[in-house]
């Protein structure tokens, strides 16, 4: 399964250490191939360099790309945690 969804960076910083932390952390118990694209850039979501270099920055527009069996879930709790500025409200 193929999932593919915007989402908005709400945290004030834009997606720096603490959040880029947090996705690495939560997509470990993931199988799914995650993949972020801004800026005409794809990068590897699993890699907190990869997020960083992104430098997306507050209300910046990130596509989520997941592919795998366990896609749906894990584009539940990504989304979840972008909407929740990952625990940083």
């Amino acid at each position: 399964m193929k999932l593919v969804r915007k989402v908005k960076v709400k945290n004030s910083l834009g997606l720096h250490t603490r959040p880029a932390a947090a996705i690495v952390k939560l997509l470990q118990p993931c199988k799914s191939s995650v993949l972020f694209t801004y800026k005409e850039e794809t990068i590897n979501a699993r890699s907190i360099m990869s997020i960083l270099m992104l430098a997306a920055k507050k209300n910046s527009q990130i596509t989520i790309t997941i592919e795998g069996i366990d896609a749906e879930p894990t584009m539940d709790h990504l989304c979840r945690a972008f909407e929740e500025e990952f625990g940083e409200k």
